[in-house]
């Protein structure tokens, strides 16, 4: 049983191992595959794993041996599920791995935007300015406390509710919109339109998968409903805001700031209006990156496979 892994080196740096998939077959790791590369690397593999480098149909129809795609990470978009399913491929991903480190993430993105604590303290050790403050304290930026203001959630699946949990533990009220309703049925939030939230929520937060249906639904007329004090934070996908009219927004004033971990095309390309953005915390896809969650990835990719060359494979989305 052949083992081709073709990018490996997102999940694994050099700070884990591979030991866990290792005596599962005959393993082959690369670090990055360009796609020119991705047929010919995978060709006599029964098993292919892949984080980002694309699986579609027509690397699917060059790759006659092929058993299983296992994607190395939640999000499936980067395999053509349809063409793997006519093959009779199984493809399995890991949708429990980040949702903790996500979570925690969202908050880092939000203290940053309410505190601007490293610029503070940049401008304490490296400018000098609390030597000669005229004061015994100084603040550059307003100080938000999050108590008693409104967190909204589009998306309401692990990560989602995770962080809805977080934002309540903050002493926030959280509103939260999911396709449905049940899944709120034992957390203390309420259930509100996606207008209604951009409306009225201080801080909006994105944890929707990317369908057809909602891609740049995030644009000029909802940014438009949020109050001018308001955050948007996005750690779930890139495309899912319109990058121009959200660089509109943050340098027009019509909110107070943003922080995306993500991009509509990755790496982000140098005319992104993002980079331009004023107000903005802009991160490089890295809330799912801790030790902890890498090690869980690779672990239950194991599984996965173990599970699948018993017959009985498991978290298959085909």
């Amino acid at each position: 049983m052949k083992i081709v892994v073709l990018d490996g080196y997102a999940l694994n740096p050099g700070d884990l191992c591979w030991d866990a998939i290792a005596p599962l077959g005959e393993l082959t790791v690369h670090d990055r595959t360009p796609r020119e590369q991705v047929a010919a690397r995978a060709a006599d593999a029964d098993i292919v794993l892949t984080n980002k480098a694309i699986v579609d149909g027509e690397i699917i129809s060059q790759l006659p041996k092929l058993k299983l795609i296992g994607v190395t990470a939640t999000g499936i978009n980067v395999v053509d599920v349809a063409a793997a399913t006519a093959r009779g491929i199984v493809v399995s991903n890991v949708p429990l791995y980040g949702t903790d480190s996500v979570a925690q993430f969202v908050f880092a993105l939000l203290l940053a935007l309410a505190h601007r604590v490293e610029m503070h303290s940049d401008l304490v050790l490296r400018e000098g300015h609390w030597t000669t403050a005229p004061d015994w304290t100084f603040s550059a930026t307003p100080q938000i406390e999050f108590a008693g203001k409104t967190f909204g959630i589009i998306g309401f699946g692990r990560i989602g509710r995770r962080v809805g949990d977080l934002a309540h533990a903050f002493g926030m009220k959280v509103l939260a919109n999911s396709t449905t309703r049940s899944q709120m049925a034992s957390h203390p939030f309420e259930w509100r339109a996606v207008e209604e939230i951009f409306a009225q929520a201080d801080v909006v937060s994105l944890h929707c998968p990317l369908t057809a249906s909602n891609k740049e639904f995030v644009n000029r007329a909802l940014l438009k409903r949020m109050k001018p004090t308001a955050f948007l934070i996005n750690t779930a996908r890139g495309p899912l805001v319109n990058e121009a009219d959200l660089a509109d927004a943050l340098k027009n004033g019509t909110i107070a700031g943003a922080a995306c971990d993500v991009a509509s095309v990755e790496p982000i390309r140098p005319d992104n209006p993002l980079l331009g953005a004023k107000n903005l915390i802009l991160t490089p896809h890295m809330a799912w990156s801790t030790k902890d969650a890498r090690a869980r990835l690779m672990d239950q990719t194991a599984q996965n496979i173990r599970a699948f060359l018993s017959g009985s494979p498991i978290n298959v989305v085909n």
